[in-house]
C-alpha cells in the first residue's frame, strides 16, 4: 500500500504472493503515473526496512522518477505512524476476516472493497473527519469551514452550552513523518 500522509488517501495497493523489488519498482511507476507525480516534484517515499524496498531496483526506480527515500529506523513502530494508524484500521474494519483468505483472489476482492471504504466513506479523525478523497481533491477546506460556521451559530444561539470556545475545524497544513524533537536547553 502507498499512503499520501498529508491526504491519508491510498493512493495504490497490490497484493502478491511474494514480494521483490521487481513488482515494487513496477507498482511505484504506476503509482507515479496514475498520481501524475513527475520528477520535478518533491516527494519523499518513507518506507520500512523491507527487501523490496531496500532493493537496487527499487532505488533505481525512484531516482529515475525523482522521489526521495526516506526508512524508519528498525524496531521503532512509531516511526511510521501514519502507516500503523491506517493498518490497525484495516484490521479492526467490521468486515476483516476472522478466519484465513481461501486464495489470493479473495484478499484482492477484500483489500480492494477496503480501500474504497477507507478513501470515500472513513471520516478520519488526523484530518478533521472528512474523508482522504474530500482532503485529496480540495474538498476538505470548504466542508470544514461550514462546520465552523454552524458552531459559531449554535454557540452564540445557545451560549450558556459552551464552556470554552469551539472546536477548530480548519484543516491541518502541515503534516510531518518523525517531528523534530524540540531543542533542551543546555546550561552552560
Amino acid at each position: 500500500m502507498v499512503l499520501d500522509v498529508w491526504s491519508r488517501r491510498i493512493l495504490g495497493v497490490e497484493v502478491h504472493e511474494r514480494e521483490c523489488g521487481e513488482l515494487a519498482k513496477h507498482f511505484f511507476d504506476r503509482i507515479c503515473r496514475d498520481e501524475g507525480i513527475s520528477s520535478g516534484a518533491s516527494t519523499i517515499l518513507h518506507a520500512d526496512n523491507g527487501a523490496p524496498m531496500r532493493s537496487y531496483t527499487l532505488a533505481a526506480k525512484l531516482a529515475e522518477l525523482g522521489i526521495e527515500m526516506s526508512f524508519s529506523r528498525p524496531r521503532v513502530s512509531n516511526d511510521n505512524a501514519y502507516a500503523e494508524s491506517l493498518f490497525r484500521t484495516l484490521k479492526y474494519h467490521q468486515s476483516y476476516p476472522h478466519r484465513r483468505f481461501r486464495d489470493l483472489l479473495s484478499v484482492r476482492t477484500w483489500v480492494d472493497g477496503f480501500v474504497e471504504w477507507y478513501n470515500t466513506e472513513h471520516r478520519h479523525s488526523g484530518i478533521k473527519y472528512v474523508t482522504p478523497n474530500q482532503r485529496h481533491y480540495g474538498e476538505a477546506d470548504s466542508i470544514c469551514s461550514i462546520r465552523q460556521q454552524t458552531y459559531e451559530q449554535a454557540r452564540q444561539q445557545h451560549p450558556r452550552r459552551w464552556a470554552r470556545s469551539t472546536r477548530d475545524w480548519s484543516q491541518p497544513k502541515v503534516v510531518r513523518v518523525n517531528h523534530p524533537r524540540q531543542q533542551e536547553a543546555v546550561a552552560v
